[in-house]
C-alpha cells in the first residue's frame, strides 16, 4: 500500500514539475527550466522503477492517476506564479474618463484609441500588465464599465513604454536599499 501512495505522490510530482518547466522554457527561463528538468527526469527515473520493479494492474492504474492529478496541480501552481505580462484588449462604447483615471492610478499603462464600430464610435483602451495582476485589472474594468468586451493575451517580447521605465524606476529604488 505504501508503495501505491509513493507511486501517486511520485507522478504528482514529476507532472507538476514537467508542466512548470515547460511554461519556464516558453517564457524564456532557461536556467530555471533546466534545473526543473533534473529533478523532473529523478522523480521520473525513481517513480518508473518503483512500477517497473514489481508490475501490476493496480500500480499502473494509480501511475496514470498521480499524472492526472500532476497535470492539475502543476497548472495551478502555475496560476499562483503568474508569471509574465498579459495584454488586455478593452473595447467600450463611451469613452469613460473615470475608467481610465483609476487604471492609470493604480498603475497600469492605459492607451486609449477611438475606433468605428458598426453603430458609431468606440474607445478601445490597450493595457499591459503583470499577469499577477489580472484579476485585479478585470475588476476594475467591470465595476466602472460593464458593458466593456476584453480580450486578454499574453505578448511574446515588447520593448520600451510606460510599465518597462516604471519596472527600471523601482529596480533603481529596490538596489539602494
Amino acid at each position: 500500500m505504501l508503495n501505491l501512495l509513493l507511486i501517486f505522490v511520485l507522478q504528482v510530482v514529476y507532472i507538476a514539475l514537467n508542466t512548470l518547466r515547460i511554461v519556464f522554457v516558453v517564457k524564456n527561463i532557461m536556467t530555471l527550466a533546466s534545473l526543473l528538468g533534473f529533478l523532473e527526469m529523478l522523480v521520473y527515473v525513481f517513480g518508473l522503477g518503483i512500477v517497473l520493479n514489481n508490475p501490476t494492474l493496480l500500480g499502473m492504474i494509480i501511475y496514470a492517476l498521480g499524472f492526472a492529478a500532476g497535470i492539475y496541480v502543476g497548472g495551478y501552481i502555475e496560476q499562483k506564479l503568474a508569471i509574465g505580462y498579459i495584454t488586455v484588449s478593452v473595447n467600450i462604447p463611451n469613452k469613460n474618463y473615470e475608467l481610465i483615471e483609476c487604471l492609470r492610478n493604480e498603475g497600469f499603462g492605459v492607451t486609449v484609441f477611438n475606433g468605428e464600430g458598426r453603430d458609431s464610435i468606440r474607445y478601445h483602451l490597450k493595457i499591459l500588465a503583470k499577469r499577477s495582476r489580472e484579476e485585479v485589472l478585470l475588476k476594475l474594468i467591470d465595476d466602472h464599465e460593464p458593458r466593456a468586451f476584453i480580450i486578454s493575451y499574453e505578448p511574446r517580447k515588447f520593448k520600451g513604454g510606460f510599465l518597462l521605465k516604471v519596472m527600471k524606476k523601482r529596480m533603481k529604488k529596490q538596489q539602494t536599499y
